[in-house]
């Protein structure tokens, strides 16, 4: 009989994460947890840019150079971020990663264009050669990276792989990317707060979810301030600058890819990132750069 709760807190991909769930007993809970866990490392050792052994660092090691291969779930991703160029109108672009060499967010300091410029040469899906099972990076020099999303895949994996070993009760949450097995053991929705975007501390609101993906995009997890002006990590690969129009976006979807896409999008697209969730269909809080919250079905 399912009778408890159960919880482990653990660090992965740059966050803090936790893993929720009911089960018959403590051994069944610590056994399915860290499954859920390996899993969650397993996807960040192998997509990780930070680690050379990784299938990211392989490629861009062979950028200019030759095609590497890739087995089907990596062909999978290269395939979803086409699709998000696409809907994104190429502001969601894998390749754009390479723009974090010129900022360093611990530093109040704006790069120069003479710095973005040789970078920006860099930044480009059409040069992506996408095969069967092989990727190739036409330009020396030019990187991809999962980061946007690579955090919301291992979410929804490990939040998979529970509800496959019989998990019915519990959520997957990766540094606020969340992914919901199901709602409380009496049926009640969990109650997650969406973090204020000026306080770290503060709750802006609370909502109650069951099922699918919660995810938010904001411009204060890395940034610095200058000169009253705020500069965030999310960048635009058109010309190497930090997005200014949203605080933050919250999108509820049916899977944390694509809750955590949409989000990113919305900000990328800045004012016409309303028009944009808008069309999605999904429910969303935003805030805009003056404090104005915008919102669908999500509170």
């Amino acid at each position: 009989m399912v009778d408890a709760i159960h919880r482990i807190l653990f660090d992965a991909m740059g966050s803090r994460c936790e893993i929720r769930l009911a089960a018959e007993d403590g051994d069944s809970a610590e056994r399915l947890m860290h499954q859920a866990v390996d899993e969650v490392r397993r996807i960040e050792h192998k997509y990780s840019r930070y680690r050379p052994d990784s299938i990211v660092s392989r490629i861009n090691a062979e950028a200019g150079r030759k095609a590497v291969a890739v087995d089907h779930e990596t062909a999978e991703l290269f395939s979803y971020a086409a699709a998000l160029f696409s809907a994104s109108g190429g502001l969601f672009d894998i390749t754009s990663g390479v723009l974090r060499k010129a900022w360093d967010f611990r530093q109040p300091r704006v790069p120069s264009a003479a710095v973005l410029e040789p970078l920006l040469a860099l930044v480009g899906w059409h040069q992506v050669e996408c095969g069967v099972l092989e990727v190739y990076l036409r330009l020396a020099g030019m990187e991809i990276d999962f980061g946007g999303f690579g955090k919301e895949y291992a979410a929804d994996r490990a939040a998979t792989l529970l509800m496959q070993a019989g998990v019915r009760h519990g959520y997957v949450n990766l540094g606020g990317d969340m992914r919901f097995i199901g709602p409380r053991m009496d049926g009640r929705p969990w109650s997650i707060g969406i973090q204020d975007p000026r306080e770290a501390e503060g709750v802006l609101a609370t909502i109650n979810v069951s099922e699918g993906a919660l995810a938010t995009s904001g411009d204060y997890e890395r940034f610095f301030e200058l000169d009253g002006q705020r500069y965030c990590h999310i960048l635009d690969p058109r010309d190497g600058m930090p997005v200014r129009y949203w605080r933050s976006v919250s999108v509820l979807a049916p899977v944390a890819v694509a809750a955590g896409s949409c989000s990113t999008i919305a900000m990328l697209k800045q004012r016409d990132g309303l028009d944009f969730l808008n069309a999605s269909d999904m429910a969303y809080l935003a805030v805009d750069d003056e404090g104005q919250m915008l919102y669908r079905d999500l509170i």
